[in-house]
């Protein structure tokens, strides 16, 4: 059953193109990875789902609702986590979750409390004092004290240490089991690859990819290092291999998924002394798709674009 549906959505600014045709669907009790590089057009979706943005053609429901026409009734079961968060300056932490709760009218306090202690915040200190991380983790404890049915989270992560994003993991799986739904935008792969049950790819407003991990993996290479008795001769000819490097007694090189079989068949008869695989990933996958597009990737810590 879908939460979120979008159909065609399109959105100019001027004589620019944001957002071209985008189709998107989150189902209950999934988490959706929306990936892509700054200025793929993740952020504008998301503020068209939340109502913020009008979409110029195409249309947005969740929960059967309209986005932009119903984005009040929307929004009582939604619960919104943006990458970089401002906070009123002279309330404490703890006043700001409070006040976020009853703005909802609904919430947990012992799960605030709860969140609280696992995120290491202290609750009694002035916004204006807090990090980047801390206000990152009075938005997290909000959201997921609140009786959301689903969470957006753009870039939720941004801040925190390995620790917090690891607690944070673990909320996100919490509200699956529970059947709720998440929509998680993230540079994190490695984040997106351990949580996400499908995950979406856009680019340059279009989306140019959708399925399970599985599903996708079929556009992937796997990385191999292989020391064989023998020479491997005409390994450049082989159909779906990349890559090659030799390094000492052995070669590295990459394989298309699709042509596993028939690789390794060929290098098996060269006696193999020692053979070694990584298995695909989904920053492989990510990577391929991107290469030679005019965009910038931006490289950061933990596997982040």
């Amino acid at each position: 059953m879908n939460v979120l549906r979008a159909t065609n959505l399109t959105k100019q600014f001027g004589k620019f193109t944001a957002l071209d045709g985008v189709d998107l669907e989150v189902n209950k009790g999934e988490v959706f990875g929306f990936i892509g590089p700054n200025g793929a057009g993740k952020s504008t979706t998301i503020r068209i789902l939340l109502g913020i943005l009008n979409a110029t053609e195409g249309r947005a429901e969740i929960f059967g609702k309209d986005v932009w026409g119903d984005a009040v009734e929307i929004h009582k079961r939604v619960a919104y986590v943006p990458g970089d968060i401002n906070l009123w300056p002279n309330l404490t932490g703890g006043e700001v979750i409070d006040f976020f709760l009853n703005l909802r009218g609904s919430g947990n306090r012992n799960r605030r409390e709860e969140l609280i202690s696992r995120f290491n915040l202290d609750p009694a200190k002035k916004c204006r004092t807090y990090s980047k991380g801390n206000r990152q983790k009075v938005a997290l404890i909000a959201a997921f004290s609140s009786d959301a049915d689903l969470y957006i989270l753009d870039e939720p992560t941004s801040g925190l240490d390995p620790l917090m994003e690891s607690i944070f993991q673990e909320c996100v799986i919490q509200a699956k089991n529970e059947g709720k739904s998440v929509l998680l935008s993230s540079h994190i792969l490695s984040e997106v690859e351990k949580l996400c049950d499908r995950v979406g790819i856009i680019r340059e407003g279009k989306m140019i990819e959708t399925g399970t991990l599985k599903e996708l993996r079929h556009l992937t290479r796997t990385n191999f290092v292989v020391e064989t008795k023998e020479p491997i001769v005409s390994l450049n000819e082989l159909k779906g291999v990349h890559g090659i490097q030799k390094a000492d007694q052995a070669v590295s090189f990459q394989v298309d998924t699709e042509e596993l079989d028939n690789v390794l068949k060929f290098i098996t008869s060269y006696g193999i002394i020692r053979l070694e695989s990584a298995p695909p990933t989904l920053e492989d996958l990510f990577m391929r798709h991107y290469e030679g597009t005019s965009r910038t990737l931006e490289s950061g810590a933990g596997g982040a674009l």
